[in-house]
């Protein structure tokens, strides 16, 4: 699954938080709920949602010894879950600085396919394998939130920041490693709805990877060429996420 499916599966929810979005204003004109929400220098809260993990593989070509040419590219994807705490502080009034430290459970299958070879071999392994990637983040998300005037009990926003990940997942010897730590690029958008106890927030955000992950020092395969010639085979790993969470503030 590429980047591009899963922003459509975002798109989708986000369409929907959308639709509620409407559906609540209209039911709600006359009543304003928490009218003095905003006013609070500093609040706190928590949040719980989905994350989506992808890799991007950059693959080189390269024709082993005996003939193969390998590529990858991740074939499946798990919807990961996620929870994180809150602390906002407003800057301004359409402006608030958000930090929201938590934890990403994920998974992802890395699909190998040899180019030269043949789906009717009898040894499979020299055609096609697969790598099960999990992933279990530390995330420190830091976003600047812009928010548009109130209408009745919504306010949309859009947000922009930097997340750095460390990755707490147990090495393996298998065809990649990945290394522990990321900074990725962030930016979303969603919209606060003010029920008459607390502030509900779905948001959707986009998180892009600046690192190259990949491990090309691999000391346990030296006796294994057959299995570092994956890691031979590529070029670069970058991994990307999409976010889909609940705030409740």
């Amino acid at each position: 699954m590429d980047l591009a499916k899963l922003k459509h599966i975002a798109a989708l929810v986000l369409l929907l938080v959308w639709g509620c979005a409407l559906a609540h204003a209209q039911d709600n004109d006359m009543i304003l709920n928490r009218p003095y929400a905003d006013a609070k220098r500093l609040h706190l809260g928590f949040s719980v949602g989905m994350n989506f993990q992808n890799l991007a593989i950059t693959n080189n070509g390269m024709v082993t010894d005996d003939g193969e040419e390998w590529y990858a590219d991740v074939s499946a994807i798990s919807p990961g879950f996620s929870v994180n705490v809150l602390a906002d502080y407003r800057i301004a009034t359409h402006f608030n600085l958000r930090l929201s430290p938590g934890l990403f459970f994920g998974n992802k299958v890395v699909r190998f396919l040899n180019h030269r070879g043949n789906p009717d071999w009898a040894e499979q392994s020299h055609y096609k394998q697969s790598q099960n990637v999990k992933s279990t983040y530390i995330v420190v998300p830091l976003d600047l939130k812009m928010s548009a005037k109130r209408y009745h009990n919504m306010r949309p926003y859009f947000t922009g920041g930097v997340m750095f990940v460390g990755d707490l997942a147990k090495d393996r010897s298998e065809q990649f490693k990945l290394k522990h730590s990321d900074v990725m690029l962030t930016v979303g958008m969603g919209c606060d709805f003010y029920m008459p106890f607390f502030k509900l927030c779905p948001e959707v955000k986009f998180c892009f990877g600046l690192k190259d992950l990949l491990q090309r020092n691999r000391p346990d395969l030296e006796d294994n060429p057959e299995v570092y010639r994956f890691t031979e085979s590529v070029d670069k790993i970058t991994s990307n996420m999409v976010v889909v969470t609940f705030f409740f503030e």
